[in-house]
């Protein structure tokens, strides 16, 4: 039993690389006691903070302490696995390991802080609309934190000795093999580019594309842009077919256009067609929906002798651009001429066509209605 003990003690001593396993588990007990203590931690450093900043009335130091909260409630982590090295020692080359551990995480809190920070810092852009739009300033946003990204992971690398030139070096190479046949992808994030900077649309806008796609532009990525059709389903289009291709952005309108051809019977007098022009003239012009002249076109005349039909054009704006309000005023004014023209005692005439027949063959055999 002597040798048995002497044994377990030698397990317990040496346990897993060199390290005992008294010190394994204290060190699981502080990584525990890390997770008990990260919430109250973060809400004691988020607490202090927002007592510093509540004299501000700017909304950007508040939007900073919310995106340092993931990095903030980490930082337990780092404590707890920097008094584990110290506990642990052991050899020269496992302090070394750790060591280089606990420089890693350091470097990934800060660079995290600064990535979270990109958002709230890019609001300061909400205020220059004439300069950058909303979608230029997400495109700033990503780019920015890529930026740091990158950036972090080079100086970890740094720490751990991996040289970051030669493997630029060999992505500058390997990118240039990509490009040969990632033209299209590189295309796209062109195209992206000059969509923003050319501003023909931004997120919201109602955009159409003759025979690609016609909907809501949801966001503008590097490669695609997404587009929410009237039906609800998204489509992804090439950055591409956006810039080559005319884009009509209905969002963008001053006024929205009603024209329409009202036809009536042939049997309607001169002062009749000249009552019902006047009376739609008149609703036109007295509601406020409708734009006046000279600011848009406003036009009621008599337009054309048509086959069956003498044409009346109607042409005029709205204020309103949205679809739903454009609906409505449209419906007030179908429903106005329709009282105009049957007030005047006219009538809407029907597509029609008369047939003359001279004679019938002979032997053939007429249907005659019983008044002929």
């Amino acid at each position: 039993m002597r040798d048995y003990w002497n044994l377990v003690v030698d397990v317990w001593q040496h346990g897993f690389l060199g390290i005992d396993i008294s010190s394994i588990v204290l060190a699981a007990a502080i990584l525990l006691a890390a997770v008990v203590v990260r919430r109250l931690f973060s809400h004691f450093v988020l607490h202090q903070l927002r007592f510093w900043t509540r004299r501000s009335r700017s909304r950007l130091d508040d939007m900073a302490i919310e995106a340092l909260e993931p990095p903030i409630r980490f930082i337990p982590f780092v404590i707890a696995f920097y008094l584990i090295t110290l506990m642990v020692g052991g050899d020269a080359e496992t302090a070394h390991v750790l060591a280089q551990i606990n420089r890693s995480l350091i470097i990934l809190v800060i660079f995290w802080v600064l990535f979270q920070l990109v958002s709230p810092v890019a609001t300061i852009l909400d205020g220059t609309a004439h300069l950058f739009t909303k979608a230029m300033i997400q495109w700033i946003v990503k780019a920015g934190r890529l930026l740091f990204v990158a950036l972090g992971a080079a100086t970890i690398l740094e720490v751990w000795g991996i040289e970051v030139g030669p493997i630029l070096a060999g992505l500058g190479l390997f990118g240039v093999a990509v490009a040969l046949g990632a033209q299209d992808l590189f295309k796209n994030l062109i195209s992206g580019m000059f969509i923003i900077a050319e501003r023909r649309f931004v997120d919201g806008d109602w955009i159409k594309v003759d025979g690609v796609v016609e909907g809501m532009v949801e966001s503008i990525g590097f490669r695609t842009t997404r587009v929410r059709q009237f039906d609800k389903a998204p489509v992804f289009v090439p950055n591409s077919k956006l810039a080559d291709d005319a884009v009509i952005n209905f969002s963008q309108m001053t006024y929205r256009r009603i024209s329409w051809i009202v036809r009536v019977e042939y049997r309607t007098t001169v002062d009749q067609l000249k009552t019902i022009c006047d009376g739609i003239r008149t609703f036109l012009e007295n509601d406020d929906d409708f734009v006046k002249p000279p600011e848009a076109a406003l036009f009621v005349r008599v337009d054309s002798f048509n086959h069956s039909s003498i044409d009346i054009m109607i042409y005029c704006f709205t204020r309103s651009i949205v679809w739903g309000e454009w609906l409505e005023s449209k419906e007030r004014l179908a429903c106005t001429i329709k009282e105009t023209v049957e007030g005047a005692g006219a009538a809407f005439a029907l597509p029609s066509r008369s047939l003359y027949v001279e004679r019938l063959p002979e032997g053939a055999e007429a249907f005659l209605p019983p008044s002929a």
